[in-house]
């Protein structure tokens, strides 16, 4: 996936224009569409500007993943930001916060043996 489709990918999941992009990191829209069309290539600090928008990694961003395994290790930047705020919370906050994702777990396999 080149950079401009995972500009694309994580500006589609948080539901913004490529104007709104645009105007967030001080350029234009149509600027953002020539980097999601890998017409021209952003230099390090509006790239960095774009990650921080989206609220991903500019690893993320400009990353070639080749293999599997790497695919699998990779965390979609929309989780990675919310990993990123889990880990700020208090310890009794987060131990909440993974007790109701254990429960949904549980009921998923639940869910996935009754069927």
């Amino acid at each position: 996936m080149t950079f401009g489709q995972r500009v694309t990918l994580v500006r589609r999941e948080k539901k913004l224009t490529q104007a709104q992009l645009g105007v967030a990191i001080g350029t234009t829209g149509d600027m953002v569409g020539k980097y999601e069309r890998d017409a021209i290539k952003p230099s390090i600090e509006v790239a960095a500007k774009i990650a921080e928008v989206l609220e991903c990694t500019l690893d993320y961003l400009i990353r070639d993943i080749q293999n599997d395994e790497e695919k699998e290790r990779s965390v979609s930047p929309v989780l990675a930001a919310y990993l990123s705020k889990l880990e700020k919370l208090p310890a009794q906050d987060r131990d909440h916060v993974l007790a109701v994702i254990d429960a949904f777990a549980a009921k998923m396999k639940i869910q996935s043996i009754m069927e």
